[in-house]
């Protein structure tokens, strides 16, 4: 997506993402699915491999391309899969993570609660780039 909105925040889980970009004034949203989606894996003691879900290629590119116009990236979410998806994007994007400002844990709110955590975010580096 193209948006004339400098800013956007992601929430991101295994399962979905959450992409807004916004202003002082308005957000547009945008909502992603894994295409495979996977059940949630546990770890058991003496089992081979992590337990752990890897994020969906696609997913991942999908959620990426959606932010490559922002200025600046905000990426939130409940678990591991957020530090991952910036993982992904250092390796495969480094113009694109200079661009994000911030990782942060963040549990499931609503996509009103999410936009507002983001422009408190913002706000301060809104007013030192307003100087």
């Amino acid at each position: 997506m193209t948006s004339s909105h400098v800013h956007a925040v992601i929430w991101i889980d295994h399962h979905q993402a959450r992409v807004f970009h916004f202003d002082m004034g308005e957000a547009n949203a945008e909502k992603f699915h894994p295409h495979n989606a996977s059940v949630h894996l546990h770890h058991k003691s003496g089992a081979n491999g992590t337990g752990h879900e890897e994020m969906e290629p696609a997913f991942i590119r999908e959620t990426m391309s959606a932010v490559s116009g922002a200025g600046e990236i905000l990426v939130i979410g409940p678990g591991s899969a957020k530090t991952e998806f910036v993982s992904l994007i250092e390796k495969h994007d480094p113009k694109l993570r200079a661009r994000i400002f911030g990782v942060e844990t963040v549990d499931h709110p609503g996509d009103e609660q999410i936009v507002a955590y983001a422009r408190r975010f913002f706000k301060p580096v809104d007013g030192l780039s307003a100087r």
